[in-house]
Order: structure tokens, then sequence, then C-alpha cells
């Protein structure tokens, strides 16, 4: 049976081959639509990810402010400073904290035998680099037996290097700090800079001997790493502090906290928005394709007229009649949906990386947006196409079914 009504449809096709081409072409052009604008909307979001990616994402910055709501006693316009007891305080009270770090920074300057520029400096402890996913292209990172020891070594970031070092190895070299020699150990791989963002000129050296240059009883920020839901943990950090502090937990300048997660969510809630808008117009765009195979089905209806009397005069049911052209409907959707999907294939391959980060930063090439072609757009894409597939068919199909046997014979 239902060899029967896809073969008459096939035959139905073959019969009028420029016709069936064109709608297929049309077809094929409107799936491309949809698949290559998932795929680049599915892009954008990686993109976004893999910004964020680099400087790791379960993390939390916390940085002291000044109140801006009486509590208590206290007026507003109190300075708050953080100190290593609040840092243990976060990690032995609030659960989810995995590591916690200090940062104690100053702008200072920094000379080697070539150059002389002012930098900022930033004394770190260990779980800082992992924390932040700071890796070395050369020599290594800060440990802890470099803190115990209060030792005079720097780890420098890559900009720093090609400014103070040039083409030289930096390892070994001498750099002065404030004046105070020491010794390069590391050299950072590069992270995507923006403009003049000194994320690449960045230098750390251990936290304990940065009390040669700066005192480091108040930080300047403490960070962390957390398990857990990113928000449950920042509000627990703003309760504890705001006890140990005397401000309150809704005051936001008493802290700010750069909540790395949050920030990534508010963006994947634009990359989802882009998405299903750039499916909306994929999908206005199929549907047009849709409306010229509904209208040449319509056609088709009309000059097989005859023929669908015969077919009634001889015992075909009105289910009959709609399968058969609603399944000529579906070959050509078919039809043009495979291509469309290769067609989309190609030129993804083609296109390959779309410009995008590396146009605002130096190395952001790996935060360009790729056509990336996944097995779940393709089934969006397979429903959407079926969906309009089976609209676009059913309305001429009816109406094919509808015909009075007795006028469709009349028919000239």
């Amino acid at each position: 049976m239902l060899k029967d009504v896809f073969g008459q449809a096939m035959e139905a096709m073959r019969h009028n081959g420029r016709r069936t081409v064109i709608t297929i072409v049309g077809m094929a052009w409107g799936i491309a639509t949809v698949v290559l604008l998932l795929a680049y909307g599915a892009g954008f979001g990686r993109a976004i990810e893999t910004i964020f990616m680099q400087f790791g994402t379960n993390m939390i910055g916390v940085f002291p402010g000044r109140t801006s709501e009486q509590a208590g006693g206290s007026k507003a316009g109190v300075q708050v400073r953080l100190t290593l007891e609040d840092m243990e305080r976060i990690q032995e009270t609030i659960p989810g904290i995995i590591h916690t770090a200090p940062d104690v920074g100053k702008t200072v300057t920094v000379e080697s035998d070539r150059r002389s520029e002012n930098w900022n400096v930033d004394g770190i402890t260990p779980e800082l680099q992992s924390i932040l996913k700071k890796e070395v292209s050369t020599g290594r990172l800060l440990t802890q037996a470099d803190v115990d020891q209060r030792a005079h070594v720097v780890v420098i970031g890559s900009q720093a290097k090609t400014m103070l070092f040039s083409g030289m190895n930096a390892i070994g070299q001498p750099v002065r700090l404030n004046g105070i020699s020491f010794e390069v150990v590391g050299v950072l791989a590069a992270k995507m800079q923006e403009g003049d963002d000194d994320i690449n000129r960045g230098l750390f050296i251990p936290f304990s001997t940065m009390t040669d240059i700066k005192d480091t009883h108040y930080l300047d920020g403490i960070w962390m790493s957390y398990n857990g839901d990113h928000k449950t943990v920042e509000n627990a950090i703003r309760k504890m502090l705001g006890e140990s502090h005397g401000f309150r937990p809704s005051d936001r300048n008493a802290i700010y906290v750069a909540n790395i997660m949050e920030q990534l969510a508010q963006f994947r809630i634009v990359s989802l928005g882009l998405q299903v808008l750039l499916l909306f117009i994929g999908a206005l765009t199929l549907g047009i394709a849709g409306i010229g195979l509904m209208n040449i089905m319509l056609v088709s209806v009309q000059q097989r007229t005859r023929e669908i009397g015969v077919e009634k005069a001889l015992g075909a049911r009105r289910r009959h009649i709609l399968l058969q052209f609603l399944s000529e409907a579906l070959v050509i959707s078919g039809v043009g949906g495979f291509g469309g999907i290769l067609l989309a294939y190609i030129v993804s391959f083609s296109v390959g990386r779309i410009t995008f980060y590396s146009a605002l930063a130096t190395g952001g090439e790996a935060a360009d947006i790729q056509l990336l072609i996944s097995p779940h757009i393709v089934l969006v894409a397979s429903i959407t196409l079926i969906v309009v597939g089976t609209i676009s068919g059913m309305v001429p199909a009816i109406q094919a079914s509808k015909l009075d046997p007795i006028e469709a014979l009349r028919y000239e």
C-alpha cells in the first residue's frame, strides 16, 4: 500500500521534473539557512564560553569597598578592610570553598638591563595560580617553598618578558622591582588581551616577599574556588563578612564580589536568546520555501483533477488521495532537506573561522566564531523541516481528497 503510494508520488515528481527541482532547491536553501543560523548561534555561545574559560569559571573574587548603608551604630561611608583572618574564616566556615588565596598588588618600577617600566606587581600564594588558571610557557610557577623561604623570585607575563628581554631567554635573569633584585623563574603563557589591558604584563612574587614592597596586613582582594551554586556561595560570603565588619549583606558597595559564574550565566541567557532569534529567522526562511511547496502542490492538484476522479471512481478512498499528495510533498521536503544539510556542511567547512573576539583582543583567535554543526542542530532543523513540509503538503492533500469524483471526471 505505502509502497504504491510513494511510487505514484515519485512518478508524479518525475513527470514534472523542472518544477520539482526548483521546489527542492527552495527547500534545500531554507533548511541550509536554518542549520547555518543555528550553527552561528552555537558558535557564538562557544566563543563566550572560551573567553571565560581562560580565566576559570567556578571562582569568586572579593574586594574591599566602602559602606553605603547604615548598620547598627555605624554610619555609611566606612572603609572595609580585608585581612588574612577574613580569608581563613571564609575557608573554614563557608561550605563548598575549595581554595582561598590573598592578593596584594602595587604599581612599581620594573627594571631589567634593557628597559624600565611602571607595572603592577602582585604578591600571591600558589593557590591563586590554580584558581586563576595560570600556566607557564617556560620555567615554573611559584611554589609553597618560595612563600615559606620569602624567596626573591618572580613569574612574569608573556608581554612583560618581550618588553623586558626581547627575544632573549628570561629564565634566570634578574629584574629589579622597586630597586630590589628578583630572579625570573617563569614566563606565563599568553592570554587573550584586549587593547591596553595589562593581563600579559603582570608580575607575580611570593605573598611573603611582598612585604619588601608593600604592607600586606590589609589585602587588596581574596580569590576562591568552590563547588556548588554560585549565588549561594556569594550570599554566604556577604553574610559572613557583613557580620565580621559590621555592614549589611545587602550593601553592594561595602564589598565588590566578582562572581564569574553569574556573569557567565548572564551571557548564556544572551546566547540562548540569540539562538532562539536565529531559529525563528531560519524558520521564517524555511516557511517561505514551504509556501512555494504548497503553491506547487496546489497547481499539481488542479492539473491532476481528472486523475483524482479516475482513482476515486476505481475505489480510492479519501485517505488514499490524502496520503498520495502528502507523501509527494514530504518526499520533496526530504530530498531538499538532505541537500540543504549537505550544503550547510560544505559552507561551514569553507567559511571556517569567523572573526569575533580576535578583532578586539590579541591572541583571541580561539574565541572566534566557528560554524560547528552538531547532531542537536541537525535534529532541530529536521524537526522544523518535517513540520513545515507536513503543513505545506497537508493543505493541497486535503483539497485533493475532498474532490467530488463526478465533478473531477468532468474537469477539462
